[in-house]
């Protein structure tokens, strides 16, 4: 029997193996231990499912469900049993996987008739069913057309619409026990490895509950955002206006020459959208205006556009950076690494910060500080500001929204601003597609053209990102008066022309290839369109350059 050489990086041990062993087989020759198993792994630096089958030397990292690609592994094995569990109770019904919200995911229903109490019990229990049942998960590649076929006959147009506009000769699909589905990315092997979901009853709809990252013993914890589903709602109501609610919907449009119309309608409902914020904003004339979101949500280009409409109002915007509140750098304090943390709300001179934004409210001249940074000292600026009867300030930043920023300004004085690039389409009705891409894509892009780093480097930096989202901002989104959602149903479109290049970059000997892999292979969904069609005013001009906004 031929054999070929494994080498596993969790171990840093070469094995060998029989030629054509499956990455399952494999698994238990390495001696490692991954709690609740591996889930997929790397082979060369590219994601697999556990099926994959090996018969060359390779080298192999197993994941588990902490892992960024294992628990996305884990949630779409999910909603594939989820999908077989409506089409089993209800052949006639329908399901979408649409949004994340309250740490799961928003699943609507189309089974004729209001979703119950009783309806959600009974999907949760064929679930289990499933699951226990130990049913095998088959990977096909088949032709496209017999697969396309085959999405017709379950009444799955979404899929038809995308596989339709691909032009790929050949589709992979997966099944169980009959029922056939399509889903971008790896999939478990055996409805046994997921050992842990909830589903409940949410507003109109079900919440599909998946475990915590960081501690997957256990179900995300159940909270609510209803300002969050709010916003989500209101991109399913742009979609409607623009009759286009899936990649496959958007390619087609493209194909038959919608593309120009896609992009002005979009870029109007969000001008729209952002003159209904000022019109608030004047009706209720705070004294302090309040912007915060995550990386790269377009939150600069959203207070410019703001401001201009602010000054249609009568309204005079005054920006204030918060960088220049930085506390002195000795002062700035730690992490867990003894690194300092210059994410932490704490690297802020808050006190500074409360003593002059009232100071200026109540009509006194304050001198502004400005900070030092390659000598980590906060300094004075020469640079004096009051404020006139029609002025705002304007604060934008990560912490904008945390309570102990403003803790001793009044409520009444302050605006809260929540934006974020919440994607705005689905690659079919099946597949959601992260907003984390979307604002990852964005960065690459900007981080490449604008400040010198390679996509490698944004990726890797990628995970510390979110964690400081989810420690400073993600908590406080819905203390927002208003969320503006930032992404276009068109941007990945135009996102692709940029980043395909940059992400190609990337070597396949490091271990950021596995994302921009994806990445790459996930932009190809997408028909291309370019980017000269975009005003000088739209808020990708700020990550794709070409804005007439100053940055």
């Amino acid at each position: 029997m031929e054999h070929v050489e494994i080498r596993c990086v969790n171990t840093q041990k070469k094995i060998t193996v029989p030629v054509g062993s499956s990455l399952a087989e494999i698994f238990p020759m390495t001696g490692t231990d991954i709690p609740y198993g591996p889930i997929v792994a790397k082979v060369n630096n590219k994601v697999e499912g556990l099926k994959y089958r090996v018969y060359r030397n390779k080298d192999v990292e197993f994941l588990g469900i902490q892992s960024a690609s294992g628990h996305r592994t884990y949630t779409r094995s999910l909603f594939f049993v989820l999908c077989k569990a409506v089409h089993d109770l209800f052949p006639q019904g329908s399901v979408v996987i649409d949004i994340p919200v309250s740490n799961g995911y928003y699943c609507d229903l189309h089974i004729g008739r209001d979703l119950t109490l009783l309806d959600t019990e009974h999907i949760r229990n064929r679930m289990k069913e499933i699951i226990e049942a130990q049913l095998p998960i088959h990977r096909y590649e088949k032709p496209t057309e017999e697969a396309i076929q085959a999405f017709k006959e379950l009444g799955t147009l979404s899929k038809v619409k995308l596989l339709e506009t691909l032009g790929n000769l050949y589709t992979t699909y997966y099944e169980i026990d009959g029922f056939v589905d399509y889903f971008y990315g790896a999939m478990l092997y055996n409805t046994s490895q997921l050992y842990l979901f909830g589903l409940e009853k949410y507003y109109d709809g079900l919440l599909l509950r998946i475990p915590d990252k960081n501690d997957p013993s256990k179900l995300g914890e159940l909270i609510r955002q209803d300002k969050m589903f709010e916003i989500f709602k209101e991109h399913h109501r742009w979609q409607n206006i623009l009759g286009i609610s899936t990649v496959g919907e958007f390619n087609a449009a493209v194909q038959e020459g919608h593309a120009n119309i896609i992009i002005n309608v979009s870029e109007a409902l969000q001008e729209k959208k952002i003159g209904q914020i000022a019109d608030l904003i004047a009706e209720r004339r705070p004294r302090l205006v309040l912007i915060a979101g995550p990386s790269s949500s377009g939150k600069t280009t959203t207070c410019k556009r703001l401001s201009v409409q602010l000054l249609t109002s009568g309204i005079r915007p005054v920006p204030i950076s918060l960088d220049d509140y930085f506390v002195n750098r000795e002062e700035t304090p730690k992490d867990e690494n003894g690194e300092y943390d210059f994410e932490s709300i704490h690297a802020l001179n808050i006190s500074l910060i409360n003593e002059q934004f009232n100071a200026l409210f109540r009509g006194e001249e304050v001198e502004l500080p400005r900070y030092d940074f390659p000598a980590g000292r906060s300094v004075k600026s020469g640079k004096r500001l009051s404020l006139k009867p029609n002025d705002i300030l304007v604060v934008e930043g990560i912490h904008a929204l945390n309570p102990e920023l403003t803790a001793q300004i009044p409520d009444e004085q302050k605006f809260r601003i929540y934006a974020s690039a919440l994607t705005t389409i689905l690659l079919d009705s099946h597949n959601y597609i992260p907003t984390t891409d979307n604002r990852l894509l964005r960065r690459i892009i900007r981080d490449y053209k604008y400040r010198g780093c390679s996509a490698q480097d944004t990726i890797h930096r990628w995970p510390s990102v979110r964690a400081g989202e989810n420690k400073w901002i993600f908590p406080y989104q819905e203390h927002a008066d208003v969320m503006f959602n930032t992404a276009m149903i068109y941007e990945l479109a135009v996102i692709r022309s940029q980043a395909d290049s940059v992400l190609e970059m990337v070597p396949e000997n490091c271990p950021e290839y596995a994302e921009a892999y994806r990445l790459r292979k996930f932009l190809r969904y997408i028909q291309p369109v370019n980017i000269q069609s975009l005003p000088p005013t739209s808020l990708l001009r700020e990550f794709l350059g070409g804005s007439t906004f100053n940055y």
